[in-house]
């Protein structure tokens, strides 16, 4: 079972501190490939290397698996307008379908000049 959470979380902390995944694999001493696996959800790591990416980012084991995580700070998804949801697929949380959750994803990591585009394309 992946945790899309996590693999999310790895991919932006990478990128908005400016790593690339082979600089993120030598701190860990695991190779690129290795770490492409953690960011694409086809392997989930153990406890052991979860500590020692939740240190490099500076977040807790917490945020890391059940936050949106950003270089500034954690987003709350826990208060406000979000809902808990269910991937049926991965029985990871939410209730979205592939697309769904593909446009999710790409809205929050979008721009605000994106985010307006894509609210008028909607209709919104």
């Amino acid at each position: 079972m992946s945790n899309v959470q996590l693999a999310a979380n790895l991919r932006r902390l990478r990128t908005d501190h400016n790593y690339t995944q082979t600089q993120i694999g030598e701190k860990l001493n695991i190779s690129r490939q290795a770490y492409s696996n953690y960011e694409t959800g086809k392997r989930i790591p153990d406890i052991d290397m979860l500590i020692r990416i939740a240190d490099i980012y500076e977040v807790t084991l917490e945020q890391l698996l059940t936050q949106t995580c950003t270089k500034t700070g954690i987003i709350n998804e826990t208060t406000g307008p979000y809902f808990a949801s269910r991937i049926i697929a991965s029985e990871d949380t939410v209730y979205l379908t592939e697309e769904e959750l593909e446009l999710v994803t790409h809205y929050r990591s979008a721009g605000e000049d994106e985010r307006k585009l894509t609210r008028k394309v909607l209709g919104m």
